[in-house]
């Protein structure tokens, strides 16, 4: 509803009225447009032309005709019903928004202090008919579905390639452990210098991972020499599997460090390298959908709390 210059409300419906009438200066073909009786269209004609205190046509035996008023009134009330069908559909934009599916990608399962579902918690009680649908993406896919858009967010290990089309906030900063069979010569140790692992043969994310590939070979930490590829490895069954056979040693986050210690599989600290950072991302620089912004909001609130 609009108020009338005299604070009354005007429906939506007698604007819609009165303009079908002074498009079509007609009442027979004006009703027949709305749907709606010739005698009900001019009663609510006259309703309204009451209501404001002036006559919006002119009916005479040449037809209809606006008057000076009526002309006066007519863009504004297309205006008005322009503006009403404009919020309709934000309306339904946004209840579609809110029934929508947010996919999450991820490559490794963030359990890190319960974070997953303390997000899925504050996200569902702000958006209870959202659904959230978790994605696991394999080891070539550094962005975890970011890149190709399978996924709207995504927890993800950095550095990212492409990194400037992505933004993050960090959720989980680990130290990475030295993973390698409990029988190599360094598992007796309580910690291993980097230098002392600087010529075994690693295992090696896929290339396409590219720069998440060179970090988990401390490329940066070998002074420039090439690391030795004992293996390529694209998931936590074949990382074990190629350590078990004596394959290669592999940089591990200490928070993944149980998922591949499983028998014959030792880790250790590593001195002399970096830790690792485990964070949720999206794309930058776009029309930000609101369930991701919300996904964001709710994993800020969860990381807060639990300081």
């Amino acid at each position: 509803m609009v108020m009338d210059l005299h604070g009354r409300d005007v429906h939506s419906r007698d604007l819609r009225y009165f303009v079908a009438v002074a498009q079509e200066l007609h009442f027979t073909r004006a009703a027949e447009r709305l749907f709606v009786s010739q005698p009900a269209l001019s009663k609510q004609i006259r309703a309204l032309e009451r209501q404001l205190g002036a006559d919006l046509f002119v009916r005479d035996h040449r037809g209809v005709r606006l008057t000076s008023v009526g002309a006066a009134l007519l863009p504004h009330a297309q205006q008005v019903l322009q503006s009403w069908q404009l919020g309709n559909e934000a309306v339904e934009r946004a209840k579609t928004e809110e029934r929508a599916t947010l996919s999450v990608g991820m490559s490794t399962r963030p359990a890190r202090g319960g974070l997953l579902p303390a997000v899925r918690s504050r996200f569902s009680e702000a958006h209870p008919a959202a659904v959230i649908r978790l994605r696991q993406v394999g080891w070539d896919d550094a962005s975890a579905g970011l890149a190709d858009g399978t996924a709207d967010v995504a927890f993800i290990w950095l550095p990212l390639p492409g990194m400037e089309r992505y933004e993050w906030v960090v959720v989980a900063e680990e130290p990475r452990r030295v993973a390698l069979p409990e029988s190599h010569r360094l598992a007796a140790l309580d910690e291993v210098d980097f230098a002392d692992l600087a010529d075994e043969p690693f295992l090696a994310l896929p290339e396409s991972a590219g720069a998440l590939r060179d970090y988990w070979l401390a490329t940066d930490a070998r002074a420039g020499r090439p690391p030795r590829i004992g293996a390529e490895i694209a998931s936590t069954d074949e990382t074990y599997e190629a350590l078990v056979d004596g394959r290669g040693i592999c940089l591990v986050a200490a928070g993944n460090a149980p998922l591949i210690t499983l028998g014959g599989v030792v880790t250790r600290p590593v001195r002399g390298i970096t830790p690792s950072r485990f964070a949720l991302a999206w794309r930058a620089g776009e029309d930000r959908r609101p369930l991701v912004g919300a996904y964001i909001k709710a994993c800020g609130d969860a990381l807060g709390r639990a300081e």
